[in-house]
């Protein structure tokens, strides 16, 4: 997902998830370090409701890009709709490739969450609510943090404190690939993949995972669908019907596996869009975002 959909995204957020956008009055902290991994500081932004004493329940946002491209700022005025809503929010950096390699993306995304945790009466957390959003490849993120548990060996020791839980109450997807084995991007898209990476999609997963070998172990282990429980958090997904990117049957294959297990969750598919969209779909996707959020969270 180009850094432009991105940012896109998250204005429209914002201006779906409040009824004018978001003023000088949410408290906001920049570049807090919520750990260290590989030579580098990862850093967080927080935004706070501007009401209350809180505990509130807490979103962290993971930005899309190919596991490439983008950074938190991207997700500026996202987080502080949020907390315009009654969230504590968080936008984060994490390990981009073709430096850092799988899991790297992952395990930033649960040291986060950890970090979140640990430091909730900082913070003003409550530490038993907390989300994560993501879109294209942030969603992709967002369900492995979601869906996989201390087991699956991703809780890196070396960032943050493995003793604290990075188990979340929910999910929210937006067109992120879900199984990483079946995952193609159309010939007719190569154009758009090489414009916005400088390389072809076999390369963009090359980088991540270190293999083209679609039978490769590496594959299922990094794909959201392998790790499926009945015991996960409700999971809400947004797929476009013509997304030239990521193939809405990546989500339909989400949908049939969450439902065969049992797991509460809802696909919204959008009629006719593509890898991302705006205007009033858009303000509608968010709608039901934010009433996912405020059902599972705030109950």
């Amino acid at each position: 997902m180009t850094t432009q959909r991105i940012l896109i995204l998250a204005i429209a957020f914002t201006v779906s998830a409040t009824a004018q956008p978001p003023g000088k009055n949410i408290p906001v902290e920049k570049d807090i370090i919520y750990g260290r991994a590989g030579g580098v500081e990862l850093k967080l932004d927080l935004a706070w409701p501007a009401e209350g004493v809180g505990p509130f329940p807490a979103v962290l946002c993971i930005h899309g890009g190919g596991w490439q491209l983008g950074d938190k700022q991207l997700y500026g005025d996202l987080i502080r709709g949020l907390a315009s809503r009654g969230f504590v929010a968080a936008s984060l950096d994490y390990r981009l490739t073709p430096r850092f390699a799988w899991p790297a993306q992952l395990e930033d995304v649960k040291c986060a969450v950890r970090f979140l945790r640990a430091h909730a009466a900082e913070y003003r957390i409550d530490a038993d609510r907390l989300g994560v959003l993501g879109d294209s490849a942030g969603g992709h993120l967002a369900l492995m943090a979601g869906l996989t548990g201390p087991g699956d060996g991703f809780d890196s020791a070396s960032c943050g404190d493995p003793r604290v839980s990075s188990k979340v109450q929910a999910i929210i997807d937006f067109f992120g690939p879900a199984d990483l084995t079946s995952f193609r991007v159309p010939k007719e898209s190569e154009p758009l993949i090489i414009r916005d990476y400088g390389w072809d999609s076999s390369q963009v997963l090359f980088n991540l995972l270190g293999s083209r070998d679609r039978s490769a172990p590496v594959f299922r282990q990094a794909s959201p669908i392998t790790y499926i429980d009945p015991a996960d958090c409700p999971v809400l997904i947004f797929h476009g019907t013509a997304d030239n990117l990521v193939s809405i049957e990546q989500s339909k294959a989400l949908d049939r596996a969450l439902a065969k297990a049992g797991v509460s969750h809802r696909l919204e598919i959008v009629e006719g869009e593509g890898h991302g969209w705006t205007g009033a779909r858009l303000e509608r996707s968010i709608t039901q975002a934010i009433e996912f959020l405020d059902k599972i969270l705030k109950r």
